[in-house]
């Protein structure tokens, strides 16, 4: 038996969150059984946990859309029991059981080997934010921005996504603004390595069409009229990757700075993201992200705490990432 954080509709239709005991028998199918030591409490497990948004496709559900353990059990010859992995995506947490719980089965395809010089802990402070975040900057140099091009906005900065951005985007030596709701956060996000910070509110209602350049490229988690604003705002030539929809699914924008500057907008996907480009973000944190300031940026809880947090979460209340440790 272990203990999982599970998720079940009530009569009303309401979603509801208890500490339950299973059995492995009860779990899943796929090749690889996974001990979970960590996993994390993002925007999309909040959701879920509060049911505010329908992430979760069938009850009951264990949410946790990422977790790092060991291999107890394998059917698959790339696995052995004690293999350090992680896992971030493929649906885990919404349709097929999650990381929230000391157990997890899933598809030996989902998984990531532990990179080199991180372990469970580390890799749980960077979590699907951090690996978001480094895939919207791989988006970026993709595509050709360098430092030398101008400043690189990056949107809900005190989030997971965005306070790692920050971090990733200032060792690459791009001046980073950064824009939050949270002014009074501001020494933290200069401490990430912001070198200007913004209030959202100059972006998060509309704006014209076609506004002055201000940055070269942008990573952006908001959404809505805030993307929008980037995009009218970024300089000739410049790309935004956009993640996140904390502001709104719309997009009221104009075609102007795309036909007129060359802007171009990225979406970044963390979910299907094929296994090649996940391996090179995750070698990529494991080499360029600070493990003491990952930590300094990290609340720690139980598995316990995750339900009442959930609403502090979505209230734009959590600074930051959130672990969760699963009991030994």
């Amino acid at each position: 038996m272990f203990q999982a954080l599970q998720l079940r509709q009530n009569p009303e239709g309401a979603t509801v969150a208890e500490i339950v005991s299973l059995d492995e028998a009860q779990l899943p199918d796929g090749e690889v059984l996974v001990g979970v030591a960590c996993s994390t409490v993002n925007y999309k497990d909040a959701l879920a946990i509060t049911g505010a948004s329908p992430v979760v496709r069938k009850f009951p559900m264990v949410p946790g859309i990422d977790f790092a353990g060991t291999v107890l059990d394998s059917r698959d010859s790339r696995y052995k029991p004690g293999d350090a992995v992680l896992l971030n995506g493929w649906g885990v947490g919404e349709n097929h059981w999650g990381g929230l719980a000391q157990k997890a089965r899933v598809k030996a395809d989902w998984l990531v080997p532990m990179p080199r010089g991180m372990d469970a802990r580390q890799a749980m402070a960077i979590g699907t934010a951090g690996y978001t975040a480094m895939l919207c900057v791989m988006a970026l140099q993709e595509r050709g921005l360098s430092p030398g091009a101008g400043p690189v906005l990056v949107t809900g900065a005190n989030g997971g996504v965005g306070s790692i951005a920050i971090a990733l985007l200032a060792r690459l030596g791009f001046e980073v603004h950064a824009s939050t709701g949270r002014m009074a956060e501001s020494a933290h996000l200069r401490q990430l390595g912001a070198a200007e910070v913004i209030d959202r509110a100059s972006l998060s209602v509309p704006g014209k069409p076609l506004q002055k350049e201000r940055w070269a490229g942008a990573v952006d988690s908001v959404g809505s009229h805030t993307l929008a604003n980037i995009c009218a705002s970024l300089k000739y030539g410049g790309t935004v990757a956009a993640c996140g929809l904390a502001q709104g699914l719309d997009f009221p924008a104009s075609v102007a700075p795309f036909i007129l500057r060359g802007i171009t907008l990225a979406g970044v996907d963390s979910v299907q993201a094929p296994m090649a480009r996940r391996l090179t973000a995750w070698e990529r944190l494991a080499r360029e992200l600070p493990a003491d300031l990952m930590e300094a940026n990290t609340e720690t809880i139980s598995l316990e705490a995750v339900a009442a947090l959930a609403p502090r979460l979505l209230a734009g209340q959590v600074r930051g990432r959130v672990r969760v440790m699963l009991p030994a």
